[in-house]
C-alpha cells in the first residue's frame, strides 16, 4: 500500500524542518514505532545504529515517538529521552498515535518499511530483525538502482546542540565509606565520583565502547546500577564495585582505588536462547540489558529488565543464573523461579537483609522476595498506572526506576514517570517529594539523609522525608487491542527460514511456542509450552492481554559444519474477547542470523 502521511505534534533531530513520505521519495524508509520507557524499544535503537552507519546514503530512519505512560506525552520528556538515549536520526513526536494509527501498528516496538517509490513493503513487531532488515535493504538497494528510482545522498538528520552539565543523565548512585559518591553518568558513557557538587574522578573515556582497562581507557554504553562488595569478597575477586553495563550487555568490576575497570559477565551479545536457574559461567552466559545490581544473601542480584527476570551472579565463582522469572512480561506473585516481572529497573534490600525490594516498571509495581517467594506491595498491572496515595492496594505508581529500604522498615520509591519520591510504610503510600525531573535513583548519604538522582535535570538532590497532599490522578493504557472471539481460537506462529538456511531437527523438534495470558482466567485452554508454532486456544469473554514466546532453531543449509541459529520473539498482544472477534491470530516470527 501507498505509505500514509507522517502525523504528529512536532519534530526532534530536523533542525525545525517538517519531514513527510514524499519528501523521502528516492530513499528506504526504515520507521521506528517506540516509546521511551520500552526496554525492547532500547533494544531496536541499538540494533539500528550498525544500519544507519552502513546504509547512510540510501537509508532514512524516522522514530515515531508512541508513548504509553501518560509522562511520555510530555514534549520536553521526549526531547530528553532523544539525548538520552542517542537517537541520531528525525523523530516524530505523535502523542495521539495518529501516526501508530494510520500504520496500523499494534505493539512497541513496531518496525515499519517504506520503499522509494513510496510503498509500505514490509512490517515487523518487536526486536531482533536486525539482519531481516539488512537482507531487505540490500535486495531494495539493487531494485530501485536498477529502476533508476533510488537517490543517494545525505539524509535529513540534524544534531541538536550539545548541552554542557556536570552530569549527562545520571542513572544510579552509590555512596562510598570516604563520603563521596559514585555516580553512572549514562549518557556520557562513565561514572564519576562526586564529593558534594565536585566531580573528583571519571572512570571510563566517555565514548561509547566496551573496551577493559585503565580508567582512561575503559568505555560502557549507558552504564546504570552500582553495587558495593562486601570486603571479604572484594578482596579474593580483586575490584569492589559492579557496574550493570546495561547497553553492552555486561556486568563490569571496578577497583576504586586506582579506577581499573574488567569484564566479569556477559559476552556482549544480548541474550536470546532458552533461560534456566542452572549456574554457567559467567563470561560465557550472553546477558540483557542488566538496570541495576544489589548484594543479596551471598550473591549479586541482577535486575535484568532486558528479558523481565532477576538473575544471580557469584562474583567468587564466576558464575551466574536465573533467580526469578519466565520471561513473560506481566505481573504474576509465588514462589520462585515461576514468577512473572515486567523491566525490573531499581534493587535494594532491608536492613536486616531478609527482603529484596524492587521495583517493576512497566507493571508500575514496588514488588519483594523474601524466602524464596515473591509479592507486590503496591502496583496493579501493566495497563495501569497513576500518582495515588493511600492505601497499597489502591495506590497507583508511574514507571518507577528506583528504590531504597530505610532502616526502620520504610521504603522510598523513585516514582519516575511522577517526578515524585513516594514512601511505602504500613501498608500505605504517600508522596515525600513532587516536581522532580525523572528521579531514576534514591539513596541514603552516610549521615541518613535522603538524596535523589534527578536525571533529566542532571543532578544529584537532597530531599527532606515529609509527606505532601495529591490529588489522585488514574490512567489506563489505551493501546488498540486485538478483537479476538470467545471460544476456540487459532493462534498461528509464520515462520520461513531466512535464505540459506533450513529447519534444524539435529535435537529433535525445533521450534518451541510458549503461552500464556493476564489475567490468566481469559485463557480457558491453551497455555503451557509445545514444540508446535500452531495451537488452538480456547478464550472467555472479557480484556487481557495474550503472551506468546516462539522459536526455531535453524542451521545453514549449505556447508557441512553449518552455523547454528535461534530465531526467537516475544510478544504482548493486548486482546478483547467478545463475539464476533477473529478466530485466527496471526503472528510473523521473523528469521535472523544470531550465531548460537
Amino acid at each position: 500500500m501507498r505509505a500514509p502521511e507522517l502525523k504528529g505534534r512536532g519534530w526532534l533531530n530536523t533542525g525545525g524542518k517538517e519531514l513527510s513520505i514524499k519528501d523521502l521519495r528516492g530513499k528506504i524508509v526504515l520507521l521506528d514505532f517506540w516509546t521511551f520507557c520500552c526496554i525492547n524499544c532500547l533494544h531496536v535503537l541499538d540494533e539500528l545504529r550498525p544500519l544507519e552507519d552502513k546504509y547512510g546514503d540510501v537509508l532514512v530512519v524516522i522514530g515515531v515517538h508512541s508513548p504509553k505512560f501518560e509522562h511520555e506525552k510530555d514534549a520536553e520528556a521526549v526531547v530528553a529521552a532523544v539525548e538520552r538515549y542517542g537517537v541520531e536520526h528525525p523523530v516524530l513526536d505523535d502523542p495521539e498515535l495518529h501516526t501508530w494509527k494510520q500504520y496500523a501498528a499494534k505493539a512497541w516496538p513496531t518496525l515499519s518499511v517504506v520503499d522509494p517509490e513510496g510503498y509500505v513493503v514490509a512490517s515487523m513487531a518487536g526486536e531482533g530483525h536486525a539482519e531481516g532488515l539488512r537482507r531487505l535493504i540490500d535486495e531494495l538497494i539493487a531494485t530501485h538502482e536498477a529502476k533508476g528510482t533510488l537517490h543517494r545522498g545525505v539524509g535529513p538528520f540534524v544534531p541538536p546542540p550539545t548541552a554542557q552539565t556536570l552530569l549527562r543523565f545520571p542513572g544510579k548512585a552509590l555512596p562510598l565509606s570516604d563520603g563521596t559518591v559514585l555516580v553512572s553518568d549514562s549518557a556520557r558513557h562513565q561514572l564519576a565520583r562526586l564529593n558534594g557538587e565536585e566531580v573528583v574522578s571519571r572512570i571510563g573515556s566517555g565514548q561509547r565502547g566496551r573496551a577493559d582497562g585503565t580508567s582512561e581507557q575503559a568505555s560502557f554504553s549507558e552504564p546504570q546500577g552500582l553495587c558495593l562488595l562486601p570486603t571479604n569478597i572484594s578482596n579474593i575477586c580483586g575490584y569492589d564495585v559492579i557496574v550493570a553495563d546495561t547497553v553492552n550487555h555486561l556486568l563490569r568490576g571496578l577497583k576504586l582505588s586506582n579506577g581499573e575497570v574488567t569484564t566479569v559477565a556477559g559476552t556482549g551479545r544480548q541474550w536470546r536462547s532458552t533461560v534456566d536457574d542452572h549456574a554457567h559461567d559467567a563470561r560465557s552466559m550472553d546477558l540483557s540489558s542488566p538496570w541495576d545490581v544489589a548484594w543479596y544473601q551471598g550473591k549479586v542480584i541482577i535486575a535484568m529488565a532486558g528479558t523481565h527476570t532477576l538473575w544471580w551472579f557469584d562474583p567468587v565463582k564466576r558464575t551466574v543464573g536465573l533467580y526469578a522469572g519466565t520471561t513473560v512480561e506481566a505481573l504474576r506473585d509465588g514462589p520462585l523461579p515461576d514468577v512473572w516481572l515486567a523491566q525490573p529497573s531499581g534493587l535494594s534490600v532491608s536492613a536486616d537483609g531478609q527482603r529484596l525490594w524492587f521495583v517493576d516498571s512497566e507493571t508500575s509495581a514496588l514488588r519483594f522476595i523474601e524466602n524464596n517467594v515473591m509479592g507486590t506491595a503496591v502496583g496493579q498491572g501493566l495497563f495501569d498506572f497513576g500518582h495515588a496515595d493511600g492505601a497499597a492496594g489502591q495506590a497507583l505508581l508511574q514507571h518507577p526506576l528506583g528504590v531504597q529500604a530505610l532502616p526502620n522498615g520504610e521504603v522510598l520509591i523513585a516514582d519516575t514517570y511522577n517526578g515524585a519520591i513516594r514512601k511505602y510504610a504500613n501498608g500505605m503510600v504517600s508522596t515525600v517529594d513532587t516536581g522532580l525531573a525523572e528521579p531514576s535513583d534514591v539513596f541514603l548519604s552516610a549521615d541518613g539523609r535522603i538524596h535523589v538522582v534527578e536525571s533529566a535535570a542532571h543532578r544529584i538532590v537532597e530531599v527532606t522525608d515529609g509527606d505532601q497532599s495529591m490529588d489522585a490522578k488514574r490512567h489506563k493504557v489505551k493501546r488498540p487491542p486485538t478483537e479476538l472471539a470467545a471460544g476456540e481460537v487459532t493462534l498461528d506462529i509464520i515462520f520461513t527460514p531466512p535464505p540459506g538456511q533450513k529447519l534444524d531437527y539435529s535435537f529433535g523438534d525445533p521450534t518451541r511456542l510458549e503461552v500464556s495470558a493476564s489475567p490468566a482466567e481469559i485463557l480457558v485452554a491453551g497455555e503451557g509450552v509445545t514444540t508446535s508454532l500452531k495451537r488452538t486456544l480456547t478464550l472467555k469473554e472479557g480484556v487481557g492481554v495474550l503472551q506468546v514466546v516462539a522459536q526455531a532453531a535453524t542451521c545453514d543449509s549449505h556447508d557441512e559444519h553449518a552455523a547454528c541459529h535461534l530465531t526467537r520473539q516475544d510478544w504482548g498482544v493486548p486482546i478483547i474477547v467478545k463475539d464476533g472477534g477473529a478466530q485466527r491470530l496471526a503472528l510473523i516470527l521473523r528469521g535472523l542470523d544470531e550465531e548460537a
